[in-house]
Order: C-alpha cells, then structure tokens, then sequence
C-alpha cells in the first residue's frame, strides 16, 4: 500500500522560508515523478513543482519559479520542497504527489497517489 506523508509546514512571515518534505513508502520510489501541489481555501488544488524519477528535470508552476526548488532523494524515498521569499499568497495545504511515470504532469488527475496534505500560512 503507498502512503506519502507531507512534513515542515507550519507559521512563517512573509519573506522567510520553509522547507517540506515527503517521505514515501510503498512503492518502488525511483520510478515515480513527484509532484507537489497546493489549495488554498475556495481555490482548485494548484500545481507547484515536480521532478522527473531520475531527478534530473524540474518544472515549476510560474508563480513560485525562482522562489522555490525541489528536489528527491531516491536513496531515501523522499522529496523536498525548499520554499524561500515566500508570500501571503502562498499560504495553502501543500500535497505532495506520485506519479507512476517517469516524466512529469501539472495536472492533478495525472498523479496516482497523494499525501494527506500539511498547512503552510505566510503572514504579512
């Protein structure tokens, strides 16, 4: 059975950072694109970043590029998101996903598993 189990949200001000992470258990970890997603209340889930199985290809959604960098340990079943500058607009529950692919999505129905989700707030 897979589980993804988001970690690292939490309270910040607006122009610190966070980093995420998500621990992954169930399958076979280095086949898999990663994703990760947020939702904030009264908006559809939005992509944020994903990473290639192999790790080596990125893709960010455009309102956190340059700002936010993913990146896997395939050694520790494990994703991270590292968040810096961040905004009052990106306080949302961030999920992070699986996708039984090697490349990439931005889409949500393109992800075969998801976490449970974990809350970030940016405060002004």
């Amino acid at each position: 059975q897979v589980h993804l189990v988001e970690s690292g949200g939490g309270l910040v001000q607006a122009g610190g950072s966070l980093r995420l992470s998500c621990a992954a258990s169930g399958l076979t970890f280095s086949t898999y694109a990663m994703g990760w997603f947020r939702q904030a209340p009264g908006k559809e889930r939005e992509f944020v970043a994903a990473i290639s199985s192999s790790g080596g290809y990125t893709d960010y959604g455009d309102s956190v590029k340059g700002r936010f960098t993913i990146s896997r340990d395939n050694a520790k079943n494990t994703v991270n998101l590292q968040m810096n500058s961040l905004k009052p607009e990106d306080t949302a529950v961030y999920y992070c996903a699986a996708r039984r692919r090697y490349l990439t999505s931005r889409n949500v129905g393109g992800y075969d598993y998801w976490g449970p989700g974990t809350q970030v707030t940016v405060s002004s």
